[in-house]
């Protein structure tokens, strides 16, 4: 199972986990770093470390126990230099990026490791407006490879560097927060579906479209599948944002919830391409 919500520490997450983390400072990072990538040997995984510097200090900064120095020696933990991969200034390619780790994975189990985790500093990589859109895509492009695929990642994000709005364009393509706000998730989810998860209200209207605009998402078998049983509230801007990107899809959009009231509303406002299926 993949762990979804809010959390306030990153042990204890699974092989195809994706945890989206705000971080105060250089120090804060490399602790939940070496936390998150010690659990990762935990479970047979090969580990990586990629943020910025270079790379004899960010081999430092993993050092500390004896699980985490040790895989440093065999090559089961790995450390990449930020500013070494990317150019300054540079805009990912959502799928190409996705494709680069999907075959490190590959590697990693063909060298006999149960997968691949990442506790990646992604700060430099959302400086502008262009290159917050292409994470934000790739955000979510990651997500469904790591459903299947047994690739989980920390993705982190300094609070002195990324603003508020900014990082809840990233944090709302994750299935996990260290973060209330914002207050939905658009993540993958099982069969090629996609999930909504938390609140969706008044508060997060606008990123909510954005959302779904950068998710791109494709219907399957002539309809968009929506897992919407961790949905906690969604209000009546939301019904009306899904039909309009149904109408965009050109078929219809299934929300499974438990929530009875959904199909009341959905009847009241008149939205003939937003089916509602109850959800255990």
């Amino acid at each position: 199972m993949r762990r979804s919500g809010l959390v306030d520490q990153v042990r204890g997450l699974g092989a195809h986990d994706h945890l989206c983390w705000r971080y105060r400072d250089r120090r804060e990072f490399r602790e939940r770093a070496r936390e998150f990538l010690a659990d990762g040997l935990a479970l047979g995984l090969q580990v990586w470390c990629v943020a910025p510097g270079a790379v004899a200090d960010l081999v430092e900064d993993l050092r500390g126990t004896a699980a985490l120095d040790e895989a440093l020696r065999t090559g089961a933990a790995r450390v990449a230099s930020l500013e070494a991969t990317y150019p300054v200034g540079a805009v990912v390619d959502p799928d190409a990026q996705v494709r680069a780790y999907a075959e490190a994975t590959e590697a990693a189990l063909r060298a006999g490791f149960g997968g691949l985790r990442v506790a990646a500093d992604c700060t430099p990589l959302v400086r502008t407006p262009d290159q917050l859109a292409a994470v934000a895509r790739y955000e979510h492009l990651v997500d469904h490879y790591m459903v299947d695929g047994p690739f989980s990642a920390m993705c982190a994000y300094s609070d002195a560097e990324v603003d508020d709005e900014a990082f809840a364009q990233l944090a709302c393509m994750h299935p996990i927060t260290n973060s209330p706000s914002p207050g939905f998730r658009l993540h993958a989810a099982g069969d090629r579906a996609v999930a909504l998860g938390g609140e969706l209200d008044m508060h997060d209207d606008a990123l909510f479209t954005l959302a779904l605009r950068r998710a791109w998402l494709r219907p399957r078998d002539g309809r968009l599948v929506i897992d919407a049983r961790g949905l906690d509230f969604l209000d009546h801007r939301t019904l009306i944002h899904l039909s309009a990107h149904a109408a965009d899809l050109g078929a219809p959009v299934v929300l499974r919830t438990a929530w009875e009231g959904v199909a009341t509303l959905v009847d009241l406002l008149g939205l003939t391409n937003v089916h509602p299926e109850r959800a255990a």
